[in-house]
């Protein structure tokens, strides 16, 4: 085979080339939750409130505030820069209450003398797409995945013998309470239009905001404290982004949340 290729040829190809480079689309990705146990697949929806049960918020709801207070970020808010640090911090500390369990549990079966013990799985995993605006809501997915692995192995463990029942429930219910705890951290922001040149003006103070969310510490209105995350100042657009399929909680925002184990199994 004759592999010569004239200068014309040679030429167009790298044009082409160059053509191609310059005109690439937009990234586009995709990002998948499995859960193998019912308690974690509940921290996914939550549960809308009645008169005889508060309403517990899920990932839904926590992700669909967090979008409020990306936005807000973003419009230079030091209030949503301040909910961003909290919900960094409410995160760390679900975080490591749920990974001493795990290490405590892993470190337990792996000390088992002549047996070996694989952890539970589900034979029909539950798999939902996510697709969220802001990282923190990620995370907060993240952090249910980690809670699913934590029940199975503590099912596991109390399945062959490792742990007694009402130990095994203890584990279970606390770590669902301290994340959905967790949840309801973007509840407390209220979203009053203001930025921080406003609020310099004013000496930091905003008689509203102090009295709905409290008063804004001076570091995070200078912009010195900051969450690890934050958006670029820049436009973007507001559509609302969702895990498909599932629908935001429809709340009252003057009723009171639920951080306990939801049981309408």
């Amino acid at each position: 085979m004759n592999s010569e290729q004239s200068p014309d040829e040679s030429a167009g190809t790298v044009a082409g080339s160059k053509k191609d480079t310059t005109s690439l689309g937009v990234l586009r990705g995709q990002a998948w939750l499995t859960v193998q146990t019912h308690q974690a697949q509940q921290m996914i929806r939550g549960r809308n409130g009645t008169p005889d049960k508060p309403a517990i918020i899920g990932l839904v709801g926590y992700a669909d505030r967090l979008r409020v207070i990306w936005q807000a970020a973003r419009d230079d808010d030091p209030y949503a820069d301040w909910w961003l640090i909290k919900v960094h911090e409410a995160l760390e500390k679900a975080r490591k209450l749920l990974s001493r369990y795990q290490e405590e549990l892993d470190t337990q079966l792996a000390q088992m003398s002549a047996m070996e013990v694989t952890v539970a799985e589900s034979l029909r995993p539950y798999r939902i797409r996510l697709q969220f605006a802001n990282p923190y809501a990620y995370q907060g997915a993240q952090l249910i995945a980690e809670y699913d692995s934590l029940v199975r192995t503590v099912l596991t463990c109390r399945h062959i013998g490792q742990l007694d029942d009402e130990s095994a429930q203890v584990i279970i219910h606390l770590c669902a309470r301290k994340i959905r705890g967790t949840f309801v951290v973007p509840q407390g922001y209220r979203l009053l239009g203001i930025d921080r040149k406003c609020l310099q003006r004013s000496s930091g103070k905003d008689p509203r905001a102090s009295s709905l969310m409290g008063e804004l510490p001076e570091d995070v209105l200078s912009g010195e404290l900051r969450a690890p995350l934050v958006p670029r100042k820049a436009p973007f657009p507001r559509e609302t982004h969702r895990p498909l399929e599932l629908e935001p909680l429809s709340l009252p925002p003057d009723k009171g949340y639920s951080t306990d184990e939801n049981r309408d199994t």
